[in-house]
């Protein structure tokens, strides 16, 4: 189901009475802090808040605990689990899932019993997040409850939980009336690897629901599912243009070459999503038509297909594309510039590596990243420089994902996380440069920037580009600093 992300609410509370001005002046300070956690003082304020006698303010010192992410907050929040207002154990119950910490897992399997269908809810969302096989028994009774957004959010948090006992629970959910419901318990099976998934999931294809094709298709791609492909270019021909992109992306992953010519024909279509898609399916079977579709999407009027006519040839490209890839590093738009930064560095096209340096100053992070990635794949000696001072000026937190671009009437938005990513991305770059030298400036930089990290820090998966393989299935930030300082002792860094 894709990252899930909290909206703030913090705007959106009732009018507080003119004779209640100091309420309205405390929702405003805290929501102040929210967008703002860096602000002095801040969790030592909201901390004093969550104790307010208005369920309003309290509310809003909850939420914007969560969007501190400090965990210190923890024991607050599951302490605000038994507030006598509902929305406050709400809110509690989601900034816990926000801060996903697995301590918290216990008190969020008693508020699954909240007597309020929020509570649970948002309850079952944070352990969501949290994603530790043994909440599943505490979860599994939710998927019978009378309210269809709490079995929706069980059947999503057991869907993501690693374990193969999950399978009885979520076939059980594909039953459920609700289609959202069946959807995410769709998306889950598509998680494990249990043989007799793909003839559970094929028949849905045909669902009434829309969404629940989707989800089917997308989780028969996900299993690349050869015998689904009848089916699937059954979709393709007679399903509406909300499907469509989900069933062309299934039908690349499954990788079947026969496709292709259905495939080629939907890179025409009208819709510049279904376009989108059929370019990306093309270069994911890699078939010689793709070249020409791919090169042709380059001047696509829609930003979206000349970003995935870029991705494309990072897949089926050649040095002969070398001129038509910069070209799209001038393109007003930053997908499209993503996309060539990113074949750039896959084809290896050295010549591009002058250019793609003054892509490190571009405003947009997703850019930046993708400049960051290619260099660091090109070996660029001539980059060191820029990314040392870069790995210098970027901190190792994550920042939330935020909207890079909009489609046409704002129907379709594409979510980055890439500031997030720089820090990781350009300690793997340098790690990249100085591959069997040891530069000392180098290695320098990258010790104190692992210096910076607390050590907890250091325990999490490697943020990278999303279109990278770090090639190390669970590679911890901590092996991505190993990696680069494993041979250097004390006394080469000055120390």
């Amino acid at each position: 189901m894709g990252t899930r992300t909290r909206r703030s609410k913090l705007a959106s509370e009732p009018n507080v009475p003119a004779e209640r001005s100091r309420l309205q002046t405390r929702l405003t300070e805290l929501k102040s802090i929210s967008e703002n956690p860096a602000t002095p003082g801040a969790f030592d304020t909201t901390i004093l808040d969550l104790g307010d006698s208005d369920p309003y303010i309290r509310r809003a010192a909850a939420w914007t605990l969560g969007a501190l992410g400090d965990v210190r907050g923890r024991a607050l929040l599951e302490a605000a689990l038994q507030d006598p207002d509902p929305a406050v154990r709400g809110t509690a119950a989601e900034s816990l899932g926000a801060l996903a910490l697995p301590r918290s897992r216990l008190a969020l399997e008693e508020a699954l019993g909240d007597p309020v269908e929020r509570v649970r809810s948002h309850a079952a969302w944070a352990l969501w997040a949290i994603a530790d096989p043994a909440s599943l028994e505490a979860l599994i009774p939710l998927l019978t409850d009378p309210d269809p957004s709490v079995r929706w959010s069980a059947v999503s948090a057991i869907g993501r939980l690693p374990t193969p006992a999950t399978l009885a629970p979520l076939v059980g959910a594909l039953a459920d009336p609700n289609d959202r419901v069946r959807r995410e318990a769709i998306l889950g099976l598509g998680r494990l690897e249990d043989p007799s998934i793909p003839l559970l999931v094929r028949p849905f294809l045909s669902d009434a629901a829309r969404r629940v094709r989707v989800a089917a298709a997308v989780t028969l791609g996900r299993r690349r599912d050869r015998g689904s492909v009848p089916a699937l270019l059954e979709r393709l021909h007679a399903d509406e243009g909300w499907v469509l992109p989900g069933v062309l992306v299934a039908l690349g992953r499954i990788g079947d070459p026969t496709v292709a010519p259905d495939v080629v024909v939907a890179a025409g279509r009208r819709e510049a999503w279904i376009r989108v898609c059929a370019v990306h399916a093309l270069g994911l079977l890699g078939v010689p038509e793709a070249i020409e579709v791919a090169r042709s999407a380059l001047t696509d009027p829609a930003w979206a297909v000349r970003g995935a006519g870029a991705e494309c040839l990072a897949l089926v490209g050649g040095p002969d594309d070398l001129n038509r890839l910069l070209e799209r590093l001038e393109d007003p738009h930053p997908w499209p510039r993503r996309g060539a930064l990113h074949a750039i560095g896959r084809l290896n096209l050295m010549a591009a590596a002058p250019r793609v340096r003054e892509e490190l100053k571009h405003p947009v992070p997703e850019v930046r990243l993708a400049a960051i990635w290619a260099l660091g794949r090109l070996r660029d000696d001539g980059a060191k420089e820029a990314l040392v001072q870069m790995l210098r000026s970027l901190g190792p937190n994550a920042a939330e994902s935020r909207t890079l671009a909009e489609g046409d009437g704002g129907a379709v938005k594409i979510l980055s996380d890439a500031e997030g990513r720089l820090f990781d991305a350009t300690v793997q770059a340098l790690s990249r440069l100085c591959e069997g030298e040891g530069d000392p400036v180098v290695l320098r930089a990258v010790a104190d920037a692992r210096a910076r990290v607390r050590d907890e820090e250091l325990d999490r998966p490697v943020r990278l580009p999303t279109f990278d393989d770090p090639g190390v299935p669970g590679l911890t930030l901590r092996q991505l600093f190993d990696g680069v300082l494993a041979a250097v002792d004390d006394d080469e860094l000055g120390c």
